[in-house]
């Protein structure tokens, strides 16, 4: 019999379309076979709302622990990403006049690093905006110590401070499971009479690109 306390996310008021986005995952190398089906769950449902496969970045850290650090410094370098690959109207040497120069054809030998940068990174079809979202999976499983209490909370305080002081949506995706066989279910691969459970993937994937949605509105002061 299946555990009645494993619920999948309830259908969104409206679908979203992530087809513009750019998500990253982090997630944690513990407890790996739980990790890989959780992971592949949410890159499966990101792609079902539209997220292109080339704009989702994922990275991977030792533990959950390194989970808020990891998407810290994620935030922040899709943010420089962004900066460097627009062109500089300061730093170009471009002459200004060609701008309005329709018969001008060839490049200036001057052109910047970051003018060909985002050229090269447009061409490739991966987008170099700040992500739009972030997904942190991991899976904690209690043993005999308190380790497992100390870093629950941890991990959840700091995601939270993350999303808040960045501004950009941290989606929770650690599993906090008492058995090995909790997490096994929530990930969709469960063993035995319970049958495999609910891969909570699918549901971080469809939270983040809601959140970015909405994120992307609230931006623009639109309700």
């Amino acid at each position: 019999m299946s555990d009645p306390t494993i619920k999948g996310l309830p259908p969104p008021p409206k679908s979203y379309d992530g087809s513009s986005f750019r998500i990253a995952i982090v997630h944690a190398r513990w407890n790996d076979a739980i990790i890989k089906a959780l992971v592949d769950g949410t890159i499966s449902k990101l792609k079902a709302q539209g997220v292109k496969e080339e704009n989702i970045v994922v990275k991977s850290v030792p533990g959950s622990y390194e989970l808020p650090f990891a998407c810290r410094g994620l935030i922040e370098a899709g943010k420089t990403q962004s900066a460097n690959a627009a062109p500089s109207m300061i730093a170009s040497t471009t002459n200004l006049l060609s701008l309005i120069d329709n018969t001008t054809s060839t490049a200036p030998s001057g052109q910047t690093q970051s003018s060909s940068s985002s050229s090269a990174q447009q061409s490739s079809g991966a987008s170099t905006a700040p992500f739009d979202a972030v997904i942190a999976i991991g899976c904690l499983i209690k043993g005999s110590t308190m380790h497992f209490e100390y870093i629950c909370e941890a991990v959840t305080q700091g995601l939270m401070r993350v999303q808040l002081d960045s501004g950009t949506p941290v989606v929770f995706g650690v599993l906090t499971a008492l058995t090995d066989d909790q997490a096994l279910e929530r990930a969709g691969i469960g063993r035995g009479e319970k049958g495999p459970g609910h891969n909570h993937g699918e549901d971080w994937g469809l939270a983040a690109v809601e959140l970015a949605s909405h994120a992307k509105d609230w931006s623009k002061g639109v309700l």
